[in-house]
Order: C-alpha cells, then sequence, then structure tokens
C-alpha cells in the first residue's frame, strides 16, 4: 500500500493546549514498516545505549497558568456570579405591608431559621422585560451598604418570571406605626440619635451619586435596639452632575415630604429633595404626626408659604424662572412662623430645621453639613441605641392601632395631571 495511515489516532488539542512546547506530535509509520510488522513481533527489539549514562536528561518544569484570563481583571470586589435560589428556601410566615412597587412579607429561611422580609416586586403588568425600577432599587442597595441602610442579602425567584423577591433583612417596626402606638412622643435625646443615623445614611447614598427620592417616616425602619434603617429604595436613581438630557421626573416623592422646586416643575434637581424630607421627618418625629397633611399639590404649597412665609427674590432667587412659578399667585408677604410651630425646640434646633426647610436648594443644608450642626452638641445629648425601649412589633403580625392614612408614594401614570393642567390654577 503506498498510503501511510497513523499507527494510533491523533489527540484532540484545545487552543490553550498549544502552548505546551514538550507535546510532540505522533509518529507516522511509513508503509514498508507496516509490511514487515509480523516479523517485528518475533523478534526481540535491539537494545539501544544512550551516547551518555552520567547526565540524565534536563526536566523541563510545567507552565504555571493563571487562575483567570490574563485579560480580564481578577474578581476581587464583587463575588462570583451564582444562580438565584428558590425563593422556597423560604417559609412565608406573614403579609407586612403593600407598597406601590412591591409587596412585603415576613419569611424563615428553611437552612438557617433566620428572619427575613422578602418584597416581591410586582412584574404583573410589565410587557417590555424587567422594570427600570426594580433594577434601580436593586442596584441602590448594593451600592449603598451602610449600618443604617437596610441589608440586601440576595435575590430569589419563584417558578414563573414574574416571581422575582428581594431578601433583606427583617426589621421589627417603621417609624410611621411606631409614632402611632407610642404613648408619648420620643424624647430630644432619642430624636437627635435618630437623627443622626438618618443623615448618616443619606450622606452615605449621597456621596455614592444615589437620590432616594422618597424619604418618610413608613420608610424608615426600626429595631428594637435603637436603630433606625432607610428602607424603600422603588424610586431610588442614580444621578450625576450635570443632569443627563431630559432632566429628571417630577413623579418622585410622597406628596407630603416633596420639595417646593419639584411642585413647581423642576426637571434638575439633586440632593437637596432628599434634605427637605429629612426637614419634614424632623419635624414629624417633634409634633408626632406630619408637617404637611395636604390633599394635594396646590394645598401643600399653600400650607409651605403659610410655614415659612412665601418666597422672595432673596430666599429664593430662581423662583420666577420655574416652569410653573408664574401660574401660581403668592400670598402676602408674612414672617415665618416656624417658631409658633414649634415653641420648645430649642435655638439650634430651629436653626437646624429652617436650614432644612430652606427654599432655595442651593442653600439647603447637605446631610454632611447637618452632621456637625450644634444642635447635636448642647444638652440633651443624644441617647445611645441600647437605651431606647422597646415595644411590640406590628410587622411580626401582632395586634396594633390602625395607622392615620397617608399618601402612597407616585406612580407614573398616563392620566397623571400637573398644576398647568388645572382650570383653577
Amino acid at each position: 500500500m503506498s498510503t501511510s495511515t497513523p499507527t494510533t489516532p491523533t489527540k484532540k488539542r484545545s487552543r490553550w493546549d498549544a502552548e505546551d512546547d514538550d507535546d510532540e506530535p505522533p509518529v507516522q509509520a511509513s508503509s514498508k514498516r507496516r509490511a514487515k510488522s509480523k516479523q517485528a513481533k518475533s523478534e526481540t527489539p535491539p537494545v539501544q545505549t544512550p551516547a551518555s549514562t552520567s547526565t540524565p536528561p534536563p526536566v523541563r518544569p510545567e507552565p504555571i497558568r493563571p487562575t483567570h484570563s490574563v485579560y480580564v481583571p481578577p474578581r476581587t470586589l464583587h463575588p462570583a456570579l451564582t444562580p438565584s435560589r428558590s425563593v422556597y428556601c423560604y417559609e412565608r410566615l406573614n403579609a407586612i405591608e403593600e407598597g406601590s412597587y412591591g409587596v412585603v412579607f415576613r419569611a424563615r429561611d428553611k437552612q438557617t431559621g433566620e428572619i427575613v422580609a422578602l418584597k416581591k416586586l410586582k412584574l404583573d403588568e410589565e410587557k417590555h422585560g424587567f422594570p427600570i425600577t426594580a433594577l434601580r432599587e436593586i442596584n441602590a442597595l448594593m451600592t449603598c451598604k451602610h449600618e443604617n441602610v437596610v441589608n440586601i442579602r440576595e435575590v430569589v425567584v419563584g417558578d414563573t418570571l414574574t416571581q422575582v423577591f428581594i431578601v433583606m433583612d427583617f426589621i421589627e417596626h417603621d417609624l410611621k406605626t411606631l409614632l402611632t402606638v407610642m404613648p408619648s412622643p420620643f424624647l430630644q435625646s432619642e430624636i437627635k440619635t435618630l437623627m443622626l443615623q438618618l443623615l448618616s445614611a443619606v450622606a452615605h447614598c449621597h456621596e455614592r451619586w444615589i437620590l432616594h427620592r422618597d424619604l418618610k417616616t413608613s420608610n424608615l425602619l426600626m429595631n428594637n435596639r435603637g436603630t433606625i434603617k432607610v428602607a424603600d429604595f422603588g424610586l431610588a436613581r442614580r444621578y450625576g452632575d450635570p443632569i443627563g438630557v431630559g432632566g429628571l421626573t417630577q413623579l418622585v416623592v410622597t406628596l407630603w415630604y416633596r420639595a417646593p422646586e419639584i411642585l413647581l416643575g423642576a426637571i434638575t434637581y439633586s440632593t437637596a429633595v432628599d434634605m427637605w424630607s429629612v426637614g419634614c421627618i424632623f419635624a414629624e418625629l417633634i409634633l408626632k404626626e406630619p408637617l404637611f397633611q395636604a390633599k394635594g399639590e396646590i394645598e401643600l404649597l399653600s400650607m409651605i408659604f403659610k410655614l415659612l412665609g412665601p418666597p422672595t427674590a432673596a430666599s429664593w432667587p430662581n423662583f420666577q424662572t420655574l416652569p410653573l412659578a408664574k401660574t401660581i399667585t403668592l400670598p402676602p408677604q408674612q414672617p415665618p412662623q416656624l417658631r409658633q410651630k414649634f415653641p420648645y425646640l430649642t435655638s439650634a434646633g430651629l436653626d437646624l430645621l429652617s436650614r432644612l426647610l430652606t427654599y432655595d436648594p442651593e442653600n439647603r443644608i447637605s446631610a454632611t453639613e447637618a452632621l456637625q450642626h450644634p444642635y447635636f452638641n448642647e444638652s440633651p445629648y443624644p441617647k445611645h441605641p441600647d437605651l431606647f425601649g422597646s415595644f411590640p412589633s406590628a410587622a411580626a403580625g401582632e395586634k396594633r392601632r390602625k395607622p392615620f392614612d397617608s399618601p402612597s408614594a407616585p406612580v407614573r401614570a398616563a392620566d397623571h395631571k400637573l398644576l398647568t393642567d388645572f382650570d383653577d390654577v
């Protein structure tokens, strides 16, 4: 036969195996040697004596391969991606509350026995993929790891594409419910501790370019050890400077905690909208009820003007440039009524509140600056969280008094009307 065939099949080699220089190619046998193969079996093969037996051939060390691709940086900041666990790893205990962007349940991990909070994302009516609000919430929670921000553990899924749950730490109370069942309001020392924790969490989020955009007492969770945690990042988003094309939506922040620049149609806003909400929360902790309990945007603006006095060119230079500024009629000039509204607040406390509720967003105090305010360094000093009293947990299914009704977070609806759409404005 004239065609040569290999004595053994050729080994299939992958791309990275080609880097080994010590792998020799398979030996090809000639047709003449194949013809004499029967005689070679009966003969004893000749013994080949090496040229030099004193020095063995050098052994080449095996090349050290990296554990990851040389073109990809090592994964040191984030753990390796793993598939989502099933929601059936948790035992459902009871429902806690339902918000605009999800339903929260209390559940138990079947493996560890830990009690957690499961937030089921509302995906039933989603026809264009995973909602951006849910992606923003998960991203914000993963970005803002802080002792006063609720901790996200994982994302689990159910049997269908509409069953996606965020697993978070379970916290016993929310401040809104707690304020309704407490027999007496918080002490000044306790309010200072709560405000320091809130400002620390907000400053942490703002340093990482995250706007919460829905700060209110029902989104502030509190455990039985005096620690509060900011929760519900359903309206949160990453922002930049400058703001991108098109600006930001006006349908943010629950009505009672909404800053005046948003009420007047501003589409470029920043961290100051969160600080106005912090001021409303500060006032609510003192009064034991919300500061502005309005039924609509017009009524809310009227209540703000009555408490702080109408804005002027000195207090808000850019007021007339807002889209809806010319559609409203300002009331006659009057002095602020903050001192009458908060007669027992110290001068330093009143100064902090007024700087949080400042008209001009450029002059509104930031979270970092508020943490250094003299109000927190005067008597009575902030109380240690461990000295806070404990209360029965309404989220654990215990009986509680029905809280007062408050507006829900804004939902992007097609029939939403701005102030300009009303005839009586």
